[in-house]
């Protein structure tokens, strides 16, 4: 067996890493917490190893040679790899598995049917944590997250679960309180929560009926369909509410849907993770049976 070549020391490397990514050694130093002179030092040990300049000093910062940016794509990809293993052995130790996500999905979609993952991976603890504003997942605020978005965010992994639909609902309570909606142009004079929603409009438009005006209307927003639906039940008006999320209540007649005609309510929802920790078995098993549920909610709707 060939002599294998000694490794260079783990702290020259992140240096060159983090200077090749920047250009700018004092940048690097700042990442890192080390002084601009101790990066400058660690890569000159580099080069003296490699026998080739690995960067060119230039009055603004300095720019790699084609021997080091050959070099650069590599101990990038290296780090990584320790990134990632790392990463796996913490899954591994780590209590708990934290979802961050938006009230209106716990409540009606995961906080419903997480018993069920907990039964299938029993050495797996979770945490719901509800949360309307995105998290860092880099940073470990939570394991996933369950998001409204376009799917693409920088250094994650995102999977698509749905693409909500809305309809107007009421409730037995509405009903009592101001009559029921015998045909599509009730609409246009019955209260509504949140009235000027820009989904009423679409709505409407679907429906084929011109939206009423809203430009005087003083109107209140709650920011998720979790209040709204308590709105509705108790009959304060008509509420844009997603099927899905509330079968339930429309089985059992706590919330009725007037109308057929749905709507998208914008944005899709997906799982989110960072990209470092896809290979995270916790996560891999949590990703693999909420797309499975997922498709299950979604074709039976």
């Amino acid at each position: 067996m060939p002599d294998q070549l000694p490794l260079p020391p783990l702290t020259a490397v992140r240096a060159f890493e983090a200077a090749a990514r920047y250009g700018s050694f004092t940048r690097a130093a700042e990442e890192l917490g080390m002084t601009q002179a101790a990066v400058s030092y660690q890569i000159k040990q580099l080069e003296d190893r490699a026998g080739v300049p690995l960067f060119r000093r230039q009055p603004r910062g300095v720019q790699l040679t084609p021997d080091g940016a050959q070099l650069a794509a590599r101990a990038g990809e290296a780090l990584e790899i320790l990134r990632e293993a790392f990463a796996e052995l913490r899954q591994t130790t780590e209590d708990t598995l934290v979802i961050s996500v938006i009230a209106a999905f716990a409540a009606s979609v995961l906080g419903p049917r997480l018993w069920q993952f907990q039964a299938e991976n029993p050495d797996i603890a979770t945490r719901i944590d509800i949360n309307q504003k995105p998290v860092n997942l880099e940073a470990g605020e939570a394991s996933v997250a369950i998001r409204i978005g376009d799917g693409n965010w920088e250094g994650m992994r995102a999977d698509h679960l749905m693409r909500p639909e809305i309809t107007p609902m009421i409730s037995p309570a509405y009903i009592e309180r101001h009559g029921p909606l015998t045909c599509l142009e009730d609409l246009l004079t019955a209260p509504r929560v949140v009235a000027g929603h820009p989904a009423w409009d679409r709505w409407f438009e679907a429906a084929g009926l011109t939206p009423p005006c809203t430009k005087n209307l003083r109107d209140k927003t709650m920011g998720s369909q979790i209040f709204e639906v308590q709105a509705a039940k108790a009959g304060q008006g008509v509420t844009l509410l997603t099927p899905t999320y509330y079968r339930r209540e429309l089985a059992n007649g706590e919330l009725i849907q007037p109308f057929d005609i749905v709507v998208e309510s914008g944005r899709p929802v997906w799982l989110v993770y960072a990209e470092r920790r896809r290979k995270s078995p916790a996560i891999r098993a949590f990703r693999k049976w909420l797309l499975a549920e997922m498709q299950t909610l979604v074709v039976a709707g």
